[in-house]
C-alpha cells in the first residue's frame, strides 16, 4: 500500500515516519499532476505548496485547528491530507469537490475562498471567538505574495496588530499571483529574499570604521542609531513595526524546518508572519516552465504539458484581446487597465503593443477602477478588463467615482454570466443586477464576435461610461444576416414571426444566450409556432417600440439570460410589458437560486433550467393553456 492510500482521514500523516512522509510528498506531486491533467484545475500552484500544507498538517490537528487558505488555488494538498483523494476524479465537475475550500463539503475547510486578500480577516475573526470562547485552537491562514496587493489585507493587518489575537499567517511567496506580481509590495518582498543585506552591511562597515579612530567614534554612533539601520535592511520591518513578528524568509520545501518554525510560533502565542519561499509548478517541468499558462488548465498531456483538447473556435477574451490593439492604433488617448490579469483578459497584446498605455495595478479592483476614473478625468480613455467576478469587489468605486460624475471609463467584463467548474465564487450571474444599479451606465451585452468588436467601437466613443459583458468560452461566429448599426438603446429583431399571435412567441436573447436562443427558435418552429428572436444588446435600458411589438403581436414573451432574477434584464422587461398592457403570457429565463455549483455550462444552463429544450417546455405548455 502507498503511503497516499493509508490517508484516509485527517491527521492520518502523523503516523508516518520522516523517510515515509518524504515519500508521501512525492506520491502527491505525482497524484496532482496525474489527477488533474485528467479533469483540469489549479496545477502549478498546488504543486508548489505541498511541502508547506504537509508541515502544517504535521503541526495542526484537524478539524478542531483551523486553516484559511486565501484564494484557494493552492487546497488541493489539504484536500487529500483530510481524506479526499478518492473524489479528485470528479474534481471541479457536477456533483463533485470543489475546486476551492468549501464548509459544505468537509468540516477540515473552516472557510469558503475563491477570491483574493481575504484569508487574514478571515482568520482573525476565528481567532477572535476562540479568545472569546476561552478555546486553544490553533489558528492559521496561508496567503500568497500576490495577494499582498489587494488593500483588505492592510485593513486586516491594521486591526490585528490592535487586538494582538495569537495567530499564524503564512506568506506564501512564489513571485507570482496568476501573471507575475508587480509593484512596490513585490520590490519589498525582493529585498526581503536578498536576506543578508542588514549583516553584510553591518559587518563589512564596522569592520572598516574600527580599522580608524575616527571611524570608531562613527561606529559608535552607528551603534546607538542601530534600530533605525535594522529597521532599513532587516526584512520583515514592516510588519515589525506594527507590532507582529516576522519570522523568514525560511524554505518551502523543506517540511521539518518549516515543521519547527510553525511550532515555536504557535507556542509564541501572539501574531506572528512566517515568509516562506516556494517555487510555482515545483515538480512537473512544464508547469515550473510556464506558472502563469499551469495556473488552471484543462485535461492535459502529461508528457507535454498541451492540452488534449485544443481551442475550437476563437473566445470572446481572443477577441477582445485583438480588438483592443485596433482600437490602441485608432485612439492614442486610450489605455489598458488590468488587476493582475492580463493574460486573463488578453491584455498581453496590447501590453506588447503599447507598454507606455499598459497598467497593471496587481490584485486591486478598487484601485483599478478609481485609478481609471482619474485618468478619465484627465481626458484618457481607460479600458478597465476585469472578470465580473472580481470587479463586483469595487462596487462603490463604480458608483461613486466613475458613474456620479459621468466619466468616460469602459468596463469590458469577461467571464459575464456562468462560468463552469470554477463554481460558485466565480459566477458572473450577478453583474447585470450590480451593473444596471449604475446611474448613467450603458450596458451592453454582445450575442457574437463581430457585435464585440462593435460595441467596443461604441463605446470608445460614448461620451460617458460603459460595460460591455462577454462569457468565458467560445465566440459565436454570427447571428443574423443583416445586423443593424448599434443605436442608443435601439434591440435588435433577428426573425421575425411571420404567424398570428395566438401562434407567436418572441424571444428576447441577452448577450451570447442568443445561441441558446436559435436552438429554442427551431425547436418552436418544429411545433408549428411563429418565432420573433430579439438581441437585447443594450441591458440598461428597454427599447420601447420593441416591447409595444412583443406585448400586442405574440401570445408569450420569452428571456434567455444568464442572470440572477433580481435586478436582471428580464425583470426591467417584465415591468415595461406591464405597462404596455400584456395580456399574455411572461416566460422570463432568468437564475432563481444565485448560488450555482461547479459544473460545465451546459449542465449548469440545464440545471438551471435556462437551456432551450428547458425553456421549450415552459413555453409549450403556455401556449397549450
Amino acid at each position: 500500500m502507498s503511503y497516499l492510500e493509508q490517508i484516509k482521514k485527517p491527521n492520518d500523516i502523523k503516523k508516518l515516519s520522516k523517510p515515509e512522509v518524504k515519500e508521501l510528498t512525492r506520491e502527491i506531486r505525482e497524484f496532482l499532476i496525474s489527477s488533474i491533467s485528467e479533469t483540469g484545475g489549479h496545477l502549478a500552484s498546488n504543486l508548489g505548496s505541498v511541502e508547506l500544507t504537509i508541515a502544517l498538517h504535521l503541526v495542526m490537528n484537524f478539524p478542531e485547528d483551523k486553516l484559511i487558505f486565501d484564494v484557494g488555488h493552492q487546497c488541493y494538498t489539504h484536500k487529500i491530507l483530510t481524506g479526499r483523494a478518492g473524489e479528485f476524479s470528479g474534481l471541479r465537475r457536477k456533483n463533485g469537490i470543489s475546486g476551492f475550500p468549501k464548509r459544505s463539503e468537509s468540516d477540515c475547510d473552516p472557510f469558503n475562498t475563491g477570491h483574493s486578500s481575504t484569508s487574514i480577516s478571515a482568520a482573525m475573526g476565528y481567532a477572535v471567538a476562540r479568545d472569546l470562547r476561552g478555546g486553544d485552537e490553533k489558528i492559521a491562514c496561508v496567503i500568497g505574495d500576490g495577494s499582498l496587493t489587494g488593500g483588505m489585507v492592510y485593513e486586516a493587518i491594521n486591526c490585528l496588530a490592535q487586538e494582538k489575537t495569537p495567530m499564524v499567517i503564512i506568506l506564501n511567496d512564489n513571485e507570482m499571483s496568476i501573471d507575475r506580481n508587480v509593484g512596490g509590495i513585490s520590490k519589498y518582498l525582493t529585498s526581503i529574499r536578498v536576506g543578508s543585506a542588514y549583516n553584510d552591511l553591518k559587518n563589512g562597515v564596522e569592520a572598516t570604521l574600527l580599522a580608524t579612530r575616527t571611524g570608531e567614534k562613527v561606529a559608535k554612533t552607528i551603534k546607538r542609531s542601530k534600530d533605525s539601520i535594522k529597521n532599513l535592511f532587516v526584512p520583515g520591518s514592516f510588519f515589525e513595526e506594527l507590532g507582529i513578528t516576522y519570522i523568514g524568509p525560511i524554505d518551502g520545501h523543506d517540511i521539518y524546518g518549516m515543521v519547527n518554525t510553525i511550532s515555536s510560533a504557535f507556542r509564541l502565542n501572539k501574531p506572528i508572519v512566517i515568509h516562506v519561499k516556494t517555487v510555482k509548478g515545483k515538480g512537473f517541468r512544464p508547469a515550473r516552465k510556464h506558472p502563469d499558462y499551469f495556473h488552471g488548465v484543462e485535461p492535459f498531456d502529461r508528457k507535454t504539458g498541451k492540452p488534449l483538447q485544443p481551442k475550437e473556435r476563437k473566445t470572446y477574451t481572443d477577441i477582445f484581446s485583438r480588438h483592443m490593439v485596433t482600437l490602441g492604433e485608432k485612439h492614442d488617448d486610450l489605455v489598458a487597465i488590468t488587476a493582475a490579469m492580463a493574460k486573463g483578459t488578453g491584455l498581453t497584446r496590447f501590453c506588447d503593443a503599447f507598454p507606455d498605455r499598459f497598467f497593471d495595478v496587481g490584485i486591486a479592483e478598487q484601485h483599478a477602477v478609481t485609478f481609471a476614473a482619474g485618468l478619465a478625468c484627465s481626458g484618457i480613455i481607460p479600458v478597465v478588463a476585469v472578470y465580473s467576478s472580481f470587479l463586483q469587489r469595487a462596487y462603490d468605486q463604480i458608483l461613486h467615482d466613475v458613474c456620479l460624475q459621468n466619466l468616460k471609463v469602459i468596463f469590458a467584463v469577461d467571464r459575464s454570466g456562468l462560468v463552469g467548474a470554477d463554481g460558485d465564487t466565480h459566477q458572473g450571474i450577478y453583474g447585470v443586477s450590480y451593473l444596471r444599479q449604475m446611474p448613467g451606465l450603458t450596458i451592453l451585452a454582445p450575442k457574437d464576435r463581430y457585435e464585440l468588436m462593435a460595441m467596443m467601437d461604441y463605446a470608445a466613443e460614448l461620451g460617458g461610461p460603459s460595460a460591455i459583458l462577454y462569457p468565458r468560452g467560445g465566440a459565436a461566429k454570427c447571428y443574423g444576416e443583416n445586423p443593424i448599426p448599434l443605436e442608443y438603446g435601439r434591440n435588435e429583431i433577428m426573425y421575425k414571426s411571420s404567424l398570428p399571435r395566438e401562434k407567436s412567441v418572441a424571444v428576447y436573447c441577452v448577450g451570447h444566450m442568443t445561441e441558446e436562443g436559435v436552438k429554442l427558435k427551431n425547436l418552436l418552429e418544429e411545433k408549428g409556432l411563429g418565432v420573433t428572436l430579439i438581441n437585447a444588446r443594450f441591458i440598461n435600458t428597454v427599447d420601447e417600440g420593441c416591447v409595444e411589438y412583443a406585448a400586442f403581436d405574440h401570445a408569450v414573451v420569452a428571456t434567455l439570460e444568464e442572470s440572477v432574477s433580481a435586478g436582471s434584464y428580464s425583470e426591467l422587461l417584465g415591468g415595461k410589458l406591464l405597462d404596455a398592457g400584456y395580456k399574455g403570457d411572461f416566460v422570463p429565463g432568468t437564475i432563481e437560486n444565485g448560488i450555482v455549483a461547479q459544473a460545465t455550462v451546459a449542465e449548469q444552463r440545464k440545471t438551471l433550467k435556462i437551456d432551450a429544450q428547458s425553456m421549450y417546455e415552459r413555453i409549450i405548455s403556455h401556449v397549450g393553456e
